[in-house]
């Protein structure tokens, strides 16, 4: 097998300990292997080493968050390929640190390595952001269904009048709770805005038995709402300044219908603004899962199930999916809506949010607005296939169909 890069390198990383293989064919040829610690100057004393041996790619596997250290040090001096780890597995029966590390650097020698998606720093720094906004939000609401428990023991029944029990109203009778205020005509009182137009519904819905115990927790709720919250908020400006340069592309993919603000900041942190990292719109979207496996035996396929992918890309796109198939006289809409009548809403919804990101691949491609094609895109696309579908229709309705086609 032809021999791709003859000084080349695999790292096995863990936690504390990296163990690095150099495999050199070129004369002097010989192999060697070495642990490093993953502090910065065992980090900087494998940079050295891997320089001293003339090694130009170094190929190691993504494990959890300890690869990005070993990453951020070597970056710039060689040429890094970053590994799936079930795309690089050994042997089995035959596996050690100092085993897999040959072994990765055997693969990258022959070129059987493909590395997986790593976006530039800035991006990396705007992925951090989102994600974390993401987690924060997903806090905040869980706290929410906490005091929502806490009411519910007590036998208030807020949550079944208001929309929405942290809003103005909900949070002035939360607070006022917490004080100490346990009449219901009192609380009711705190209405705010069409709230008010719902005052003998709240008098009866906060007629329950809170004791020391629920103004307790409801307290320690609250307060962690409120400090969340305010972190949520400082995350949004971090977001506002590390947006800045690429503000542009973000306003860019809002003009497709479904896909908010907030969306396209996580599309862009997820994906990057650098198209050319994918061959071809296809490979971003089995990149991030959206579309049917591969795995074919015998002439028999036995799963086209998706792929984990990228589960941050992935369910956002999904979401805005759903939010796009509304619109109505849309492309996305009428899409959804073809193949879920075929292969159900859960295989549609898939396919749509597909058809978005291959559309976010174009336009931060090409630097173009979102152009939709039209609810009868499908029609205009294969006129005749429309044509047979509807007559087998109806002839499976029992009618008789004679087809007269009219000058255009």
């Amino acid at each position: 097998m032809e021999i791709l890069y003859p000084r080349c390198a695999g790292l096995d990383v863990h936690k504390d300990v990296v163990v690095a293989a150099v495999r050199c064919v070129l004369a002097p040829r010989h192999s060697e292997v070495r642990s490093f610690a993953t502090t910065t100057s065992g980090l900087l004393a494998l940079s050295e080493w891997l320089a001293s041996h003339a090694c130009t790619h170094v190929a190691m596997e993504a494990t959890g968050v300890y690869w990005k250290p070993v990453w951020h040090v070597l970056e710039g001096d060689f040429e890094l390929v970053l590994a799936n780890a079930q795309h690089v597995r050994n042997v089995p029966g035959r596996k050690t640190d100092v085993g897999d590390a040959a072994w990765i650097a055997d693969l990258l020698a022959h070129g059987l390595i493909r590395g997986s998606f790593v976006p530039p720093a800035p991006i990396q720094a705007l992925r951090d952001l989102t994600r974390t906004r993401k987690q924060l939000t997903r806090e905040i609401a869980q706290h929410t269904l906490r005091l929502q428990k806490i009411l519910e023991d007590a036998n208030l029944k807020v949550a079944s009048v208001l929309s929405n029990i942290l809003g103005r109203s909900g949070r002035a009778m939360l607070e006022a709770l917490i004080a100490g205020e346990s009449d219901p005509e009192r609380l009711a009182d705190l209405a705010q805005g069409t709230a008010r137009k719902k005052r003998s519904a709240l008098i009866e819905s906060l007629n329950g038995r809170v004791t020391p115990h629920h103004r307790a927790l409801l307290r320690l709720h609250l307060q962690l709402v409120d400090a969340l919250q305010a972190a949520l908020r400082e995350i949004d400006a971090s977001l506002g300044k590390a947006l800045a340069p690429i503000r542009q592309a973000v306003r860019r993919l809002t003009t497709m219908p479904g896909l908010s603000d907030i969306a396209a900041h996580v599309i862009v942190a997820e994906i990057g603004l650098d198209m050319g990292r994918f061959p071809t719109p296809a490979h971003l979207i089995s990149w991030a899962g959206l579309c049917p496996r591969s795995d074919e035996s015998a002439g028999k396929r036995r799963s086209v199930r998706v792929r984990k992918g990228a589960p941050w890309l992935k369910t956002t796109l999904v979401t805005v999916a759903w939010a796009a198939v509304r619109t109505k006289d849309s492309y996305l809409r009428a899409q959804f809506l073809r193949i879920k009548a075929r292969r159900g809403a859960k295989k549609a919804i898939l396919a749509v949010a597909a058809s978005m990101l291959n559309a976010c691949f174009f336009m931060l491609r090409d630097d173009v607005d979102y152009q939709d094609l039209g609810s009868n895109h499908f029609d205009r696309f294969d006129r005749r296939k429309t044509i047979r579908r509807l007559v087998r229709r109806l002839e499976d309705l029992g009618c008789q169909v004679e087809i007269n086609a009219h000058a255009a």
